[in-house]
């Protein structure tokens, strides 16, 4: 999403509203909307629940961003290729960056997760208090529009997270090198050359890619498990069945979600004119029309097996983090009379 990156950091919404219907929804008090947690707490829960996903899953996050600037812009067989699918990519990361290169960017991706999380996770717990989930398809539009606010509030953090992740030995370098020394120098210089505007750079690209990857996974996540379950491979409501069914959701949301995802990469890397003007794309569609026309079809899904591999572990895990940090939430509160 992501994530993008992201899901990536690509929304999800809350457990209770899928994969278990009304009556079976873990841990939640019937009659209650939200399990009775505020949205406020749900801000903070779901920030925490993202950053302890993003730990587990940063490393595929920092291979999708070389896989997706490899060959910018080139047409394919012209230029070497240092990464090279998932496996080799995550080997050719730690020969060098070292192991801790698979964490690059971790710092920023947490931000960019406790933000987007936190943001998406409380306007969704509003949605569904004020009954706009129980309308047809309201459950997609609010996890899109949820996704959307999202994503605009936690830009700057993706922004200097594409940069961070980027950033490597000239030797298998792809893609624009920002060359940052940290995460606080990369806001510092960013924020200095091309002012507040500049560290919304890229969300154009931002915004589609949270929306079409919530919708596409709220229309096949709960569809997906069940089909699962009913062929007998997993029990009802275990954490095994909603995993299978994230995995097999996951390709109807890589296949939707990987060119915006690309896209993305590309506005957020991209160099910068002394205005703020993109050297490379002057916006969406023309960042599009420039990698279909020159890099191909094929060119808007570079790294989609990243994107694939980090979308099931990582929606189950912050949606497990999520319903147990409730949990925890609803039994520090004093029993209703």
């Amino acid at each position: 999403m992501a994530g993008a990156g992201a899901l990536a950091s690509f929304p999800t919404p809350p457990l209770h509203e899928f994969p278990y219907p009304p009556q079976n929804r873990p841990g939640i008090a019937r009659g209650s909307p939200t399990g009775g947690v505020p949205p406020g707490t749900d801000l903070v829960l779901g920030a925490t629940a993202g950053c302890l996903a993003c730990v587990l899953t940063n490393p595929l996050e920092v291979v999708k961003t070389r896989l997706q600037l490899q060959g910018e812009l080139q047409p394919p067989g012209t230029y070497p290729r240092p990464y090279r699918g998932v496996l080799r990519a995550l080997g050719a990361v730690c020969r060098a960056d070292g192991v801790r290169g698979l964490q690059k960017g971790l710092a920023a991706g947490l931000l960019y997760q406790g933000l987007m999380n936190g943001v998406r996770f409380y306007c969704y717990s509003c949605a569904e208090d004020a009954g706009w989930t129980r309308y047809p398809g309201g459950t997609v539009a609010a996890g899109a529009v949820a996704g959307a606010v999202g994503a605009v509030v936690s830009s700057p953090a993706y922004l200097v997270k594409t940069h961070l992740q980027a950033q490597t030995l000239a030797a298998v370098a792809v893609g624009h090198q920002h060359n940052h020394e940290s995460i606080s120098g990369a806001f510092e210089s960013i924020y200095r050359q091309h002012g507040v505007a500049g560290l919304w750079r890229g969300v154009t690209g931002a915004v589609p890619r949270v929306a079409v990857g919530s919708a596409a996974q709220l229309a096949t996540f709960a569809a997906a498990k069940d089909w699962v379950c009913q062929r007998g491979w997993f029990g009802e409501g275990s954490w095994a069945a909603v995993l299978a069914g994230g995995m097999v959701s996951g390709v109807a949301v890589a296949v939707t979600m990987t060119p915006f995802d690309v896209v993305s990469t590309r506005l957020y890397n991209q160099p910068v004119d002394t205005d703020g003007t993109g050297k490379l794309y002057r916006g969406f569609w023309d960042c599009v029309l420039q990698i279909s026309s020159k890099e191909g079809l094929l060119g808007l899904y570079k790294g989609i097996g990243a994107v694939y591999l980090r979308l099931g572990p990582h929606t189950v895990l912050s949606l497990f983090f999520w319903d147990e940090l409730r949990k925890m939430v609803r039994r520090q509160q004093p029993p209703r009379p």
